[in-house]
């Protein structure tokens, strides 16, 4: 342990440095990583726990405005039974108060951009929205069939996330997609029934007829608008 209270420190030292030292393009320099050598199982072992710790919290500290410096100081004083300035029970509280706020700051964010994006985008030219927010642009009309709710349909889509990053795509797959039109999202619930077969139209989503408040996965944010390019290649029977 006494390896691991000098690696410990070490990193305190170079995060306090990395604060301290902005760059000309005012991003600070990372911490240059002190030498050290694994020359017993414990110092292997030290290390190593150091490392699934720090992949474990590195995608949190970086998505979040935590202060590095005083994270480290932490860690070492909660280890080394050091006065810690928050107690243990009151940092759990702390925390889940603190990670609801940015989680609320975010959505308000993410909802606003994609308020934004559908405001814009309904000045452009060919872009119709219906009453229920879900706006639409026909590329190519067909001349088959309409689609009902209750009605299966095979289909080629593209989605994207409003900043262009494509998301999904059964083209990429090569393979058409076939789902029943009321067990999907509202957005296409509602779109794909103004879409005759043979059609294309690319659709722009609010959040609330798309994947709401939870998102999908790790690819969709919560209260994502979004964007589909479908193609309505049949009515299956």
């Amino acid at each position: 342990m006494k390896r691991l209270s000098v690696i410990l420190f070490a990193i305190f030292i170079s995060s306090m440095a990395m604060l301290a030292k902005p760059k000309k393009n005012n991003k600070v320099e990372e911490p240059v990583a002190p030498k050290i050598e694994l020359i017993t199982g414990s110092d292997s072992a030290s290390y190593a726990l150091g490392v699934y710790m720090g992949k474990q919290m590195s995608m949190q500290l970086s998505s979040s405005d935590y202060n590095l410096s005083l994270f480290v100081q932490a860690l070492v004083d909660a280890i080394y039974d050091a006065p810690l300035k928050i107690s243990p029970d009151s940092a759990v509280m702390f925390l889940n108060a603190y990670e609801k706020k940015l989680k609320e700051q975010e959505a308000a964010e993410t909802i606003q951009r994609g308020e934004s994006f559908l405001a814009d985008n309904a000045k452009r030219e060919g872009v119709q929205t219906t009453a229920s927010g879900l706006q639409y642009q026909v590329v190519k009309m067909g001349d088959g069939a309409k689609p009902i709710a209750s009605d299966k349909v095979k289909v080629h889509y593209e989605g994207f996330l409003i900043d262009g990053k494509k998301f999904d795509s059964s083209i990429d797959r090569g393979q058409p997609t076939e789902f029943t039109l009321n067990r999907v999202i509202k957005g296409w619930t509602e779109g794909l029934q103004l879409m005759p077969v043979g059609s294309k139209f690319t659709f722009y989503i609010p959040y609330n007829l798309a994947y709401g408040t939870q998102g999908a996965g790790n690819v969709i944010p919560p209260y994502s608008t979004l964007i589909f390019e479908v193609e309505l290649l049949d009515i299956v029977k």
